[in-house]
């Protein structure tokens, strides 16, 4: 077994620095507008024969959760989600007519908002709507996230004999007050009740997404909330921290910025809550991702693997990933493309014959480069230069000559360590990948942007 994680707060106050999260690279901020198709048939005639990694963006929600930052559509109309459905139809007839084949999916994923919103007929003709276009690999990962209020054990027994075999819970916390104030009510007793009764039906895994950093948050109460979480022992939990941003996310200005917690006491939460779960068995898989010993995120992590899309890390590295629904962000060979996000506009293309694509980025060659080599360090927690070498024919320290420099700081600070034409990320810098990846990230270095979060 790899060592364990070593959580140093000093070092993480010291390198805690604004950058992307690297779900992508180059990040989404530098797509640009009008995307051309042929870029995209271009990527999509490249596929072949491989398998590949399908999205499927679902964005309604019942109610409005003040603090959430995805992108969603609050309704009680079932209407609308029907008529999603019709315009989700007329997609996937577009991108079949762009395909040059039927395409093998080995990894399926609905999110959103609240993809177990739908009800059971809407899933169904959602899930078949799928099976029509593509031919889907039922013993590949098949997930769904899921709100809890919306989720029964019989619901999570008819989603299991629907296909799916991965779910994935949004919890946040238990505090009653918390919850109160991010408009989020949830019984700990009935919420944790669907951990086993996944299980009973055969779910391969069980993720449940903790936040921290949210209003009225301490370290006690949130250690609280995560002993609840570890009775029912979930495979894997995300723990993600807050980020409060009214200006944009209008929602959250239903919050007294008084009451979030200081930055001392997220990053006392966050130590506390790695302590936790590397005392009882869990593994850090890097930045906020948490699994057991015994699973696949694990297994593809000791194995190489690992992959970190836009739904965050998962397994079986190498998938293009096809995404469909508004906001959905797809790469395929060295090409990201993203459909727009307002329903009204992805519905008026759509009806036109049209993808609902309105911006994307062909990597340059630089820019396959440097994908590699930070989704490598991402993924991998290092670094070998003369694979990056043999890949893309390039001499490694002539090329990063001017990144190489600044690793001098992690090295010092034990964060990374030396190996042969190489480096590895230690337990202690797996929460800092993402500074330590970004020392690569040109485009960044070069935009003079700085809209994206820190690690606290």
């Amino acid at each position: 077994m790899a060592k364990q994680t070593l959580f140093d707060t000093e070092l993480v106050k010291k390198h805690d620095r604004s950058g992307p999260r690297y779900t992508s690279y180059p990040a989404s901020p530098f797509f640009a507008e009008n995307y051309p198709m042929t870029s995209v048939d271009d990527a999509l005639s490249g596929i072949g024969d491989r398998p590949m990694s399908l999205y499927v963006h679902l964005p309604f929600c019942s109610a409005l959760c003040w603090y959430c930052g995805c992108h969603k559509s609050i309704t009680r109309d079932r209407q609308r989600i029907d008529q999603y459905l019709d315009d989700f139809e007329h997609e996937l007839k577009i991108m079949a007519d762009h395909l040059d084949r039927r395409h093998v999916v080995q990894q399926l994923h609905w999110g959103g908002g609240s993809p177990s919103y739908l009800d059971n007929e809407q899933a169904t003709r959602c899930f078949t709507l799928i099976q029509d276009y593509f031919d889907l690999d039922l013993d590949g990962e098949i997930s769904i996230e899921g709100d809890p209020r919306q989720l029964t054990p019989d619901r999570i027994e008819f989603l299991k004999k629907l296909g799916f075999n991965r779910l994935s819970l949004g919890l946040q916390d238990f505090d009653p007050k918390v919850q109160e104030t991010i408009n989020r009510i949830q019984p700990e007793e009935e919420t944790l009740a669907l951990i086993p009764a996944a299980r009973e039906v055969g779910m391969k895994s069980v993720s449940v997404d903790l936040i921290y950093g949210l209003p009225h948050q301490s370290k006690l109460s949130f250690d609280k909330t995560l002993a609840a979480v570890l009775r029912a022992r979930p495979d894997r939990l995300s723990v993600f921290n807050y980020a409060h941003i009214p200006s944009i996310i209008k929602s959250q200005r239903m919050f007294n910025e008084a009451d979030l917690p200081l930055a001392e006491e997220k990053l006392a939460i966050f130590q506390s809550v790695t302590e936790t779960l590397i005392a009882t068995g869990y593994r850090h898989i890097g930045m906020d991702h948490f699994a057991l010993q015994e699973d696949e995120l694990t297994e593809a992590l000791d194995q190489g693997r690992l992959q970190r899309n836009f739904q965050g890390y998962s397994t079986n590295a190498g998938l293009d990933l096809l995404a469909l629904g508004v906001s959905a962000i797809s790469y395929v060979q060295g090409h990201y493309w993203q459909n727009t996000k307002a329903l009204g506009a992805y519905r008026e293309t759509v009806a036109t014959g049209e993808l609902p694509i309105v911006k994307g980025l062909t990597c340059t060659p630089d820019d396959l480069v440097r994908h590699e080599v930070i989704m490598t360090i991402m993924c991998g927690m290092g670094l070998d230069y003369d694979t990056i070498e043999k890949n893309h024919g390039v001499a490694f320290t002539d090329y990063f000559a001017a990144e190489i420099p600044k690793l001098a700081d992690f090295f010092a600070d034990e964060l990374i360590s030396p190996r042969d034409r190489g480096f590895e990320v230690t337990p202690a810098g797996r929460f800092l990948v993402r500074n330590i990846a970004r020392v690569f990230d040109r485009r960044l270095d070069n935009s003079g942007r700085n809209t994206f979060s820190k690690v606290i």
